[in-house]
Order: C-alpha cells, then structure tokens, then sequence
C-alpha cells in the first residue's frame, strides 16, 4: 500500500465546512490547510523515546542513551515552534477548544501515530491539578485524547494529586525532582494497569519530565508498555 504525505493523511481525516487558514489566511480552507501542514509539519527523524530531533538513521539521542526515560516509544507531531506556538495558545490559554478537533488530527497523522493508538489499552491524558483545571477550564490532553480515542479515553485513572512550582526555565533534573509525588493511580482501579499497554496523550512536551514522572508511577503499577503522543515537542537548545 503507497505511503501517504501527511498532508493528504490530515486531509483524509479532517472534515468540516471550509473556513479561513489560521496560518496563511488562505479562503476557502479548513482551519489548518493542507499547504501548511505540508509546510510546517513534515516528518523528521526523532529519538524514539523523547522525540527530539536526530540526524538520520539514528534511534536514540545521547541523554536516552545514558539515562534511558521510562517510555518504550515517544512520538510528537511538530516542534514547538511558530506557526504552532500561536495554535497552541490560543486552543489551551484563550479557551477556543474548538482546536482540539484539528489538532488532534495533526497528531493522528504523525508516522506510527495510528499504530500507536490501535495498540494501545489505556489511552491516558496527562491530568491537571485541580486548581489549575478551575482556571482553564478545561484540560486540553484530555480535549485531544478524546478525539484520538473516544472509545478508550480514560480521564480518571491517572491523577495529579500534587501541584509543582512553575517549571518554566528549570532544568529537566530540578523539574524531575519537582515533580516527585505529583502523580498517581486511582487506587480502586491500580489492578487495571497490570501487564497492560498504556498510550500517554500531552500536548506539548518541554523537557519531558512531566511524562517521565507519570511513566514511572505507570511502570511501578505494572505496566507493559508505556507510549507517549504529544503534539509538540520543545527543541534541543
């Protein structure tokens, strides 16, 4: 079967009645046209486990070689970076949650995206505090798990049971340690991650330790395998 270009991948699964393109402005268009998906969100190779960019051929970068990270697969759809930067904001920090649909099938259309999802038994957003859900609003990794998995979403048994200081600026080891304690499992439902195949769903990923930390907690609970899809993923400085 031919491979098809993820601009044509976004086009199949993104329906609607054509608007403005909140990139280029082309009309008509859908919310992200085709041309600048092509443009902005053309594959390239990642480290398996963290998604950050790597040259050619090459699996794994140089830090998960030394530490390997808890997660067997970590696949992301763009850097962060500009035009997505702005989407981005305005989808989690401006309330238009109408981003969650074609956002989500900008991640669907990431290589091994798919596989990733049909594979997986528990598709698990990342949680947010509660307070800091009552300022959002809405949890914006739930708004895309939802619409990447509706049947096997589960917003409830993953839990952040601990706020951290703001990690904006902090080095991945100082973020690690902030984040001690600030996940868990649903006591009652611990049992249902034994031996089962965990898809974790984020939007943007910075250093990585927000997920390294709930990996673990999934590890420790018995996990088989535990996989991450973001939308975007922070550069290597």
């Amino acid at each position: 079967m031919p491979t098809l270009s993820p601009a044509r991948l976004f086009r199949s699964w993104l329906g609607g009645l054509p608007s403005q393109c909140a990139v280029c402005h082309a009309w008509p268009a859908r919310t992200l046209c085709d041309a600048c998906v092509a443009r902005f969100a053309q594959p390239v190779p990642r480290c398996r486990t963290c998604a950050l960019r790597v040259p050619a051929g090459v699996a794994h970068c140089g830090a998960c070689l030394r530490h390997p990270p808890p997660l067997d697969a970590c696949l992301a759809a763009c850097d962060y970076a500009w035009p997505w930067t702005d989407c981005i904001a305005r989808f989690k920090f401006q309330g238009e949650a109408g981003w969650a649909t074609p956002l989500a099938t900008l991640m669907r259309a990431t290589p091994w995206a798919e596989p990733a999802l049909e594979a997986a038994e528990l598709v698990l957003p990342m949680p947010l505090f509660a307070q800091r859900l009552r300022e959002r609003g809405f949890n914006q990794a739930l708004a895309l798990a939802r619409r990447l998995a509706p049947g096997r979403c589960d917003a409830t048994l993953l839990l952040r049971v601990r706020d951290t200081p703001a990690q904006a600026g902090l080095p991945r080891a100082q973020r690690l340690r902030n984040l001690r304690g600030a996940f868990a499992l649903e006591p009652l439902r611990r049992a249902e991650v034994d031996s089962s195949r965990v898809l974790l769903v984020d939007d943007v990923m910075t250093t990585g330790a927000s997920l390294a930390a709930a990996a673990q907690v999934l590890r420790e609970a018995g996990a088989r395998y535990v996989d991450a899809l973001v939308l975007a993923r922070t550069p290597a400085p």
